[in-house]
């Protein structure tokens, strides 16, 4: 006759003991072994298998260790926690430490039933990682089952990386280079949206009408939408507006995937707003129908709004949480890694006299060309006029790209009207936010439409192609000059250019220009996004490979890079400064390239910025002129970067290009703004970009995080970083066990905190693990395994973070060793110690004590019964039967006491032997302590999720007894004291 086991309690089966789980029967047991992970989840059946009543057993007096046991296995037991007990069940299952303003979507998205967020946080901050937070949260809940990713095609690689390697969710690629493949190993009548429960989607792709249908009738109950500013529209669009018809069909798709009700939706944005209201609020709309006709004039409507709405800039973030905001101690405020300058300068250049008559030929020819069309009609003058400005960008870019452009055909010609002139002409001429408009944006476009023309100008082209290289291109000389001071400065510089012809020309001629320790690499828009990954990491593991061949770590690297680069990618862990070669007509396009490398993460505390320009060809000079002094002066006036609005830009294009073929090259140094018939437009752009800015300077008061207040995410973090530790404790525990487990550890001192091991001298049972993790070749070749700080890491290598298998290997074989003490070979953990020590007056008492947790937890789809562990340092002073206990922060204090002195083995073993003998008579404290235990993580649970009753309606949390003593450590005095003080000696 089989027993029945309670949710929670010890059972032995197989060899080693295991936690019952809620989801048993009497006929068959849902198991997890002690300790372990969702991953080692076990079916038993008692009536074929084994399975008896188990209790934790208490330490042994012979099995003493030193003073460090204590810290290596309390440690060892944290990072084997999986399932902790606190409101998040993801954080233990992460190789990401959040920040503390992370955490602030998160607990505004515990407060929802069916979670809508629009997250609008600053270019840099961090909005993946809060997305993925998120989502970690709600599938490890179950509020979840499936996840869908929409993205820029761009950007999907990096979303699969960032997801893989910091949340461990394993996503497929849905893209058109994908979905053939995909589609081949789908079931007939199958969706590859039900095959694959994780999918990463480029919204272009999905947004077309053979692939929309399926999508919408399988679509996951959990979707994110990244730059979700480039799906929706102002209303005014459909009447000739500004959005194009691609916004229109991935509004169209979000409205229909946003419809059902109960589908989770996190929209990620870094411009929400951008001045036009309509698309706002469009945007709202999406997350809740509700939000687009609220009054945010009232306080009553941006209280609701702020319960779905969180958007911070940098300047919110950079010192989120002192001491004043709640935190307990001072050790846990944190200042966020964001450079704390940004080092710019303007930097102009002149052209050599060759170049000079180039360019006033080509203004002539652009003056005749604009003239003839001109006369022949308005579609033709459109098409002349955007072929112009695209003739113009590409000479003062570089003889490469005007020699290209002067020998193609300019994408406008194919236009039938005006407006479809304007729509083919301006992308290639303006500089656009929107993310489609980046694909295939550096390619040079042409200008020839007649025979007559093509002849006139094939010879410019031939002129242009005969100024390659730095005797006539002073643009070229000065930007070696800089690249050459910046890599003196130990800089690592992206070079952002527009066209193609350009960025490949500068790759070629710098190449052995910058000096021997100089690695360079070009990435355009002829690269598929993963090859420009591919291409970037190349050129960062060359360099790095090179300084270590020469034992110089001055190697430095140099990328050549369009604007294929400027948004969406995360290039701050290899560069560290941004040359701006070719000047963008839209400040915003800066500010997103720069953007690149002055983000969280970034270690230099000073990032530089170099903008070139050309103060003598016309052009650059009036734009610096008129639109970056004016965006910068709003951004000093603000303390934030404002979008310059599109018409805004446009129309200082239109200026800039009319008063050049007007005036010529020879007028550049009057001011646009002295010129006839120029004021009252200027006056006009002066207004729209001043209104812009003052309403995102109202907005940041309107739309302010108010939702989560400092003080309650300093409860959280606390919580949080005292049950899980954080990043140093995991690197310095793999440090100090690989060496007591006999494995030889190399730390180079180059800063970075990164280490090597080679794990020949460990254990066979490490060795084993070990090689599981990282390739299973260890034991033949005995190679060094890399432990680096980040968790982009190579095959082979390992992560110092918890969730990395290598760290689940080593702090799994340190607490099985310590908790079997016939494990042959070395023991770094010991479950007993005795330590003399002056860091205590009177003899103290160290228990390390694992609890149990029954967990019922609400959702939205019942009641869901789960167990939990937590592990605890509960220290007393003086002898069990009249113990005074010691609050926790005096507990954990203990852990980094020394010892001062030998302590005599026949007194260690007498004095432990009377500690444990003493445990029945701290039982009583034990279950009082979980049971105070339970009811802190009841409240915990029911703080983070006060804004809804119905959510917090039935949670649950008991302990389970008794607690499991897994270690007792005896500290001390160095001196011993009277026994009337109450103490032992």
């Amino acid at each position: 006759m089989s027993l029945t086991y309670t949710a929670g309690s010890l059972v032995a089966a197989r060899g080693r003991e295991w936690v019952v789980l809620p989801e048993s029967a009497p006929d068959m047991l849902v198991l997890r072994p002690l300790g372990g992970s969702e991953d080692d989840i076990a079916a038993v059946f008692p009536t074929f298998e084994e399975v008896r009543p188990a209790e934790f057993a208490a330490p042994s007096p012979a099995d003493l260790g030193d003073q460090r046991a204590a810290g290596l296995l309390r440690t060892a037991l944290r990072i084997g926690f999986r399932s902790g007990a606190g409101p998040f069940r993801s954080l233990a299952s992460i190789a990401v430490e959040p920040r503390a303003y992370q955490l602030v979507p998160l607990l505004m998205a515990l407060r929802q039933r069916t979670v809508r967020l629009l997250i609008s946080d600053d270019v840099g901050i961090g909005k993946t990682v809060e997305a993925g937070l998120i989502a970690k949260e709600l599938l490890a809940q179950g509020e979840a089952t499936r996840l869908a990713v929409l993205c820029s095609p761009a950007l999907a690689e990096q979303w699969q990386g960032e997801l893989r390697e910091k949340f461990s969710i394993d996503a497929e690629l849905v893209l058109a280079s994908t979905v053939t493949r995909l589609e081949r190993g789908l079931e007939l009548g199958q969706s590859l949206f039900d095959k694959h429960p994780c999918t990463i989607i480029s919204t272009d792709f999905i947004k077309s009408t053979r692939h929309r249908e399926d999508f919408v009738r399988n679509c996951p109950d959990l979707v994110i939408v990244d730059e979700a500013h480039a799906c929706v529209a102002a209303d005014d669009s459909a009447q000739g507006g500004t959005s194009s018809a691609a916004n229109q069909l991935r509004y169209e798709l979000l409205r229909r995937i946003s419809a059902k009700e109960d589908r989770h939706l996190l929209l990620l944005t870094a411009t929400p707003h951008s001045g036009k209201e309509s698309a706002f609020r469009n945007l709202l709309g999406l997350v809740r129908p509700e939000l687009a006709t609220l009054d945010l004039e009232s306080p009553a409507g941006r209280a609701k709004l702020a319960e779905h709405f969180v958007a911070r800039k940098r300047a919110d973030v950079r010192d989120y949480l002192t001491k004043e905001d709640g935190l307990a101690d001072d050790s846990l405020a944190e200042r966020t890694a964001f450079p704390s300058d940004r080092w710019t300068k303007d930097e102009p250049y002149k052209l050599t006299p060759a170049y000079r008559a180039l360019l006033d030929d080509a203004i002539a020819y652009a003056r005749d060309r604009v003239t003839a069309a001109g006369e022949q009609g308005k579609r033709e003058a459109r098409i002349a006029w955007w072929s112009v400005i695209a003739l113009l960008r590409s000479m003062v870019s570089s003889p490469a790209a005007a020699a290209q452009t002067l020998k193609t055909r300019s994408e406008s010609a194919t236009a039938r009207t005006a407006q479809e002139a304007d729509a083919l002409g301006a992308p290639v001429a303006a500089d656009s936010a929107e993310n489609d408009r980046l694909e295939g944006m550096d390619v040079a476009p042409g200008a020839a439409e007649s025979e007559e023309a093509g002849a006139r100008l094939l010879e410019l082209s031939q002129r242009a192609a005969q100024l390659m290289g730095p005797a006539e291109d002073a643009k070229l000389k000065a930007l070696t000059r800089h690249l050459k001071g910046l890599i003196a400065d130990g800089y690592h510089p992206i070079v952002f250019c527009r066209y193609i012809p350009t960025a490949e020309y500068l790759a070629t001629q710098l190449e052995g220009k910058l000096g021997k320790k100089t690695k360079i690499a070009a990435v355009t828009g002829t690269l598929s996004p993963q090859q420009r990954l591919e291409r970037i990491e190349q050129l960062a593991a060359e360099s790095d490979a090179s300084g270590s061949e020469a034992g110089d770590p001055a190697v430095r690297r140099v990328l050549i890079a369009t604007d294929c680069l400027s948004e969406g990618v995360n290039l701050q862990h290899y560069f560290d400064a941004v040359v701006h070669y070719d000047l963008a007509w839209n400040p915003t396009r800066h500010d997103q390239r720069e953007g690149r490398v002055d983000r969280y993460g970034q270690k230099r505390d000073q990032v530089r910025v170099i903008t070139m320009y050309g103060e003598d060809n016309g052009i650059d000079g009036k734009v610096l002129e008129v639109l970056f002094k004016k965006h910068r002066q709003i951004k000093k006036d603000l303390g934030i970067s404002v979008s310059v609005p599109d018409e805004t830009a446009s129309g200082v294009t239109d200026a800039v290009v009319e008063w050049l073929l007007l005036h010529g090259r020879q007028g550049s140094q009057e001011s646009l703004f002295e010129m006839d018939g120029h004021q009252e437009s200027f006056d006009r752009i002066e207004r729209e970009w001043s209104s812009a800015a003052e309403r995102e300077k109202t907005s940041r008061s309107k739309y302010a995080q108010r939702a989560i207040h400092p003080e309650e995410v300093a409860r959280e973090v606390t919580a949080v970083r005292a049950a899980l530790g954080g990043a140093d404790e995991v690197r310095d525990f793999a440090l100090e066990a690989l060496r007591d487990l006999d494995a030889l550890v190399r730390e180079p001192r180059d800063g970075t905190g990164d280490f090597t091991a080679q794990a020949g001298g460990a254990p066979a049972g490490l060795r084993d693990a070990l090689a599981a993790t990282l390739g299973g070749r260890l034991i033949e070749e005995d190679r060094e395994i890399p432990f680096r700080t980040t968790p982009a890491i190579a095959r082979g290598e390992a992560a110092l973070v918890r969730t990395d298998p290598a760290i689940g290997a080593i702090a799994s074989y340190v607490l099985d060793s310590a908790l079997d003490a016939n494990t042959p070979g070395p023991r770094p953990a010991r479950r007993c110690g005795v330590v003399t020590t002056d860091a205590v007056t009177i003899r103290t008492t160290l228990l390390l004590v694992r609890y149990r947790f029954h967990l019922t937890l609400p959702s939205r789809t019942g009641e869901r019964q789960l167990v939990a562990e937590d592990a605890r340092l509960l220290a007393y002073e003086g002898m069990p039967s009249r113990a005074r206990w010691l609050d926790d922060d005096a507990a954990t204090a203990l852990l980094t006491a020394r010892a001062a002195a030998n302590t005599h083995e026949q007194l260690a073993r007498n004095q432990i032997t009377r500690a444990l003998d003493g445990l029945s008579d701290l039982s009583a404290h034990l279950t009082e302590y979980g049971t105070r235990l339970a009811a802190e993580l009841d409240a915990s649970h029911r703080r983070v999720r006060k804004a809804n009753e119905e959510i917090v309606r039935g949670l649950k949390v008991l302990p389970q007894e008794p607690a499991d003593v897994l270690g007792v450590y005896v500290y001390l005095p160095q001196q011993p004291v009277s026994i009337s003080s109450g103490a032992e000696a």
